[in-house]
């Protein structure tokens, strides 16, 4: 009678084993999907309407750094934690570091994410976060330039109507639109941390 918890313990273990086995392969699975070919990934001017006026990479300073994602305001997980994540790294950065640093998250559902409700989400992370919203036209633009994909999910039963799967790495990108390096998604924020910091130095 006494092998009774311990039985239940082990398989309580096991369960949560294989959760998180799941968790870690969906990450992978989705990075896989929505990973753009390198070949194709040119970067480049991004010039687009923002929360915070007309928005364009020309403007920042000589050594400043955007955190440049793609996402949008209705999506549950994936661009909330991405936005999260950049809060977490700029934390983590020196006063100095973090001056130089501009968080950027283009949608990629303009039929839905006004201005008002972008800068409304946007503020929710940080006064310095800043979101685009373009044109169609300008969208497919951009997003060719840096390999994002994207598609559109049809959810008849949802009072969202469909949802977006689309690419969720972070790029970091200097004021000619030339991508410094590429952040893979992750939940945690050591990745994007290190790509900081090996950027903007100490």
């Amino acid at each position: 009678m006494a092998a009774k918890p311990n039985n239940r313990k082990a398989l309580w273990l096991g369960l949560v084993l294989i959760l998180v086995l799941l968790t870690i392969s969906a990450i992978g699975l989705y990075q896989f999907a929505f990973q753009p070919n390198r070949d194709d990934v040119t970067g480049g001017p991004i010039e687009m309407p923002s929360t915070q006026g007309d928005f364009s990479l020309s403007q920042l300073d000589k050594d400043d750094i955007a955190i440049v994602s793609f996402g949008y305001t209705y999506c549950p997980d994936v661009c909330p934690m991405n936005q999260a994540v950049k809060r977490q790294a700029l934390a983590q950065l020196s006063d100095a570091q973090r001056e130089r640093v501009v968080p950027i998250m283009i949608t990629v559902d303009p039929e839905r994410d006004t201005l008002p409700r972008m800068e409304e989400y946007m503020r929710f992370f940080g006064e310095t976060f800043i979101g685009l919203v373009g044109s169609q036209e300008q969208l497919e633009d951009v997003a060719a330039r840096y390999g994002v994909i994207w598609r559109r999910v049809e959810a008849p039963d949802s009072a969202m109507a469909y949802t977006i799967d689309h690419s969720a790495s972070l790029f970091l990108v200097n004021r000619n639109g030339e991508i410094l390096q590429r952040v893979l998604y992750s939940p945690a924020p050591h990745g994007l941390v290190s790509a900081l910091e090996n950027e903007l130095g100490s």
